[in-house]
């Protein structure tokens, strides 16, 4: 029979998790995490305190229990795996397809990759404003090279595995979904006429919904998660050739995501219904990067 991994909390006994400390592997709760370049730790190993609401303090004490760390091969996080599996096997079908080590060419990359006019090689027109809307959601699969297939995988591994944990499979894969468009608006906002592609706006989404569920549990923004983002988005500016648009709308995204995920305030983004406010304004997010992807590309 199956066996769970979920384990209550060692600072709130009715809560129950999958996601374990990296430092002393006690099972801890979206509001005891803290989350880190390379792994998420509990308040006592982060050097700071979560903030512990009066409706989950716990009349007494819970014994320790001891949990396994975050494993993506224990079978956690089940839509980052099949997102990182996906994207390398997109990667190796262009390679199989005559698409060179680069893969900036070939037939994935000309009909799926993210620009707002183009031809193709017989000459009838492409991309988002010539109908292909498609594009807003592809390109974020694709990737120039095994080096930023590589840096992005492993990104998505050890952020988007915690945060998937820490929220849930459908609510993660909400967020990945409304970041991933709000960082196609901010690329095709920044240079429409580039061709752009990669999880890189998606994976900043994921940031961003760090720092809003981090806001959740301690009441500041400050904390690892917004110190990780600074870090990127210096990086994002110092070297040419990243999509800076890609990138800040994807945070954006992410931020927006997380706050709607706790319906902005009136729940908590890891438990209780969604509700219709929620639904809504995740909706509202996706559909508001699409619109405005299309003004800025002269269709609306």
């Amino acid at each position: 029979m199956p066996v769970s991994l979920e384990r209550p909390c060692y600072r709130h006994a009715n809560r129950l998790t999958a996601v374990s400390c990296s430092e002393c592997e006690r099972p801890i709760c979206p509001d005891c995490m803290n989350f880190g370049p390379v792994g998420i730790k509990c308040p006592d190993h982060a050097g700071g305190t979560a903030k512990t609401h009066p409706q989950h303090r716990p009349a007494a004490r819970a014994r320790i229990t001891a949990a396994r760390p975050l494993n993506l091969r224990s079978g956690v996080a089940p839509v980052t795996r099949v997102l990182v599996a996906g994207m390398v096997l997109i990667y190796l079908v262009q390679l199989g397809g005559g698409a060179g080590v680069s893969a900036n060419s070939g037939w994935i990359f000309e009909h799926f990759s993210l620009i707002s006019r183009a031809r193709y090689g017989d000459g009838t027109l492409a991309g988002v404003a010539n109908g292909e809307w498609w594009r807003l959601i592809t390109a974020a699969f694709l990737h120039l090279g095994p080096i930023h297939l590589g840096m992005n995988m492993l990104a998505l591994w050890w952020l988007g595995g915690p945060l998937e944990e820490a929220i849930g499979s459908r609510r993660y894969i909400m967020l990945y979904a409304v970041s991933g468009l709000a960082g196609s608006a901010g690329a095709l906002i920044a240079n429409p006429n580039s061709l752009t592609v990669g999880a890189s706006g998606a994976i900043f989404g994921i940031m961003g919904a760090m720092v809003a569920l981090q806001y959740q549990a301690t009441g500041s923004i400050a904390g690892p998660a917004l110190t990780l983002i600074v870090i990127n988005v210096a990086f994002s500016f110092a070297v040419s050739g990243i999509s800076i648009g890609g990138h800040i709308g994807g945070l954006v995204g992410g931020v927006l995501g997380g706050f709607a995920l706790s319906r902005f305030g009136r729940g908590h983004m890891a438990y209780g219904r969604l509700g219709l406010v929620g639904v809504g304004a995740l909706l509202a997010i996706g559909i508001g990067s699409v619109l405005i992807a299309y003004v800025k590309i002269g269709l609306l």
